[in-house]
């Protein structure tokens, strides 16, 4: 059925036979169903699948106009299995209850969904977006307004508890503040927001969430609920809500939209009150698959080759935020087998792998990068994972680690692959160790993805190719976001990598033992074949996955 879908989308224009191969491909080595493999790597749009499903299956295609303004049968069905089952009641109809499915042969939401409607059900094929927000808009408690909570805390002079710890716990527990702060999470979800910052200033409460890398400012609440807020944010996440003068950090993990999610919870004290910076990890969404984080199949097999290695050392580079860790995790997926005895070391763990044994740094009782490092070789791994790379002692002690017998794979904030070699040259790293140990260095940024729905062909004229590097007397075709109500406007939907990957040749280990400079490492590379992150995403613009404009906005290069 999968491949008799991909046939059809083909037909349809949105979708070539290479990139259907390559989701297969991704299919097969790790499972999973095809139509979100497809939106994962940004090949096709929830209403295109949709479409295409229709097509396959004969059922008629449920519109955005089709879901109702109330909901059918309220009390009667679960919200839980709605959500979960990915089905809304559309209308009773003399020949049947219309229901609306994102997969229309589930046939045990159709018998009990008959069971409560007492008639037979008639399958509509509706896209996964359209469901999920007539189902946030029809059931979600939090579909209420800021006003509507702020109405209903009454208490005008919220300010006046700030030095009261006993008050400030009352006040987070009331249940307006409660909807209030589950509010904001909610729309950060439907938003598809990577972090939440919240944000006291003098006469204002500023509330911005990160979409697709982007910060957005939001509707804020009012500032006399800054201390309510943030004290139940340091409840939820376990923190101390006494202590506003040193910066904390915390976790808390929900439930919401049926879906698991973790939040990495840090607070600072500011001239104003306390900043919140909450990241939203989302347990059941994280790709860790390397051809949906953008991998080329050129740079995939590079990157098995060096983990193919049985000792050295892998290591990705890139600055905050560009997916290095996601990157590892994808790494450690691929090795993950019962022959392996893998560890991580991370600060902190952000997914949750079974079969790996995880660790949390914890530097205030001395359990440092260092510290642990040094006894988890006596546990016999045969992977080391070091969520980062920070300082010199960490670093020979991973160097050691490889050169022992352990594959170890870290991470390191520099702008690309070559740079990484410099950085351990500085940090004290002698050249001999590194020629030795390190097998492969990989840089990587996030771009925008191009929303599906939206996108749209044009001709890069003359000056754009002079600047691409392109001949100028051949037609360059590139893509824009037009914005739409799928993409909110915006032209762009999720994120990908582009990657270069730098295998350790005998050419540079012979720099690196010479201390040449990055430039000439850099340069090298690309002369032996290595493709640079601009080249990738170049390629990536030039086949409608992302722009010009974002490539060269993430890269600051052309």
């Amino acid at each position: 059925m999968a491949a008799q879908i991909g046939e059809i989308l083909i037909e349809m224009g949105v979708l070539s036979a290479p990139d259907l191969d390559r989701a297969l491909r991704a299919q097969r080595e790790r499972g999973g169903r095809l139509g979100t493999i497809l939106r994962n790597l940004g090949l096709v749009s929830d209403a295109d699948w949709a479409k295409a499903l229709s097509l396959k299956t004969g059922f008629p295609l449920a519109a955005a106009g089709d879901y109702p303004a109330m909901p059918l049968y309220n009390g009667q069905i679960s919200e839980k299995f709605l959500r979960e089952s990915r089905v809304v009641p559309l209308a009773q109809t003399a020949g049947g209850l219309a229901l609306a499915m994102a997969d229309p042969l589930d046939s045990y939401a159709i018998e009990a969904m008959e069971l409560v409607a007492g008639c037979m059900v008639l399958p509509h094929v509706g896209a996964e977006r359209d469901i999920d927000n007539a189902l946030e808009r029809l059931y979600r408690e939090a579909s209420e307004s800021l006003d509507d909570i702020v109405e209903d805390l009454g208490d005008p002079d919220l300010a006046a508890g700030e030095d009261d710890i006993e008050r400030l716990k009352d006040m987070a527990s009331e249940a307006p503040v409660v909807r209030l702060v589950n509010l904001i999470l909610a729309r950060a979800m439907e938003s598809r927001a990577s972090d939440i910052h919240i944000e006291p200033y003098e006469n204002r409460l500023s509330v911005r969430y990160r979409i697709d890398g982007i910060l957005r400012e939001v509707e804020s609440p009012s500032p006399r609920l800054a201390s309510a807020i943030v004290s139940r944010i340091k409840i939820m996440a376990n923190l101390n809500i006494a202590e506003r003068r040193l910066a904390q950090d915390g976790r808390i993990r929900v439930r919401m939209q049926g879906k698991e999610l973790d939040l990495r919870v840090s607070t600072l004290p500011t001239l104003n009150g306390e900043s919140v910076v909450m990241r939203l990890l989302e347990q059941d969404s994280v790709a860790l698959d390397l051809s949906a984080l953008g991998y080329s199949d050129e740079n995939q097999a590079k990157l098995h080759t060096a983990l193919g290695h049985h000792h050295g050392i892998l290591l990705v580079t890139g600055p905050t935020g560009s997916g290095k860790t996601t990157t590892l995790y994808a790494a450690l997926t691929h090795l993950n087998t019962p022959e392996r005895k893998i560890i991580t070391v991370e600060d902190p763990i952000e997914y949750q792998i079974g079969g790996i044994t995880q660790i949390q740094v914890n530097a205030k009782i001395g359990l440092s990068f260092a510290n642990v490092l040094r006894s988890i070789v006596r546990h016999d791994p045969d992977v080391i994972l070091v969520g980062e790379t920070r300082d010199r002692e960490t670093a020979e002690i991973a160097v050691q680690s490889a050169l022992t017998g352990h594959l170890v794979l870290s991470t390191l904030h520099t702008n690309d692959a070559a740079g990484a070699l410099t950085r351990l040259m500085d940090m004290g790293v002698e050249e001999y160790l590194l020629t030795s140990t390190v097998n492969a260095v990989v840089g990587q940024r996030l771009v925008r993805t191009l929303c599906p729905a939206c996108r749209q062909p044009y001709h890069a004229p003359d000056e754009l190719k002079a600047r691409l590097k392109v001949d100028t007397a051949d037609a360059v075709t590139l893509y824009r976001g037009e914005g739409c109500e799928a993409c909110n406007g915006l032209g762009y939907t999720g994120r990908i990598g582009i990657t270069e990957v730098m295998p350790m040749t005998d050419t540079l280990r012979d720099l690196v033992l010479r201390r040449a400079d990055a430039r000439t490492l850099q340069q090298t590379a690309v002369a032996e074949g290595m493709t640079t992150m601009f080249e990738d995403g170049l390629h990536k613009a030039l086949h409608g996955v992302t722009s010009i404009e974002e490539v060269r906005r993430v890269t600051r290069d052309a």
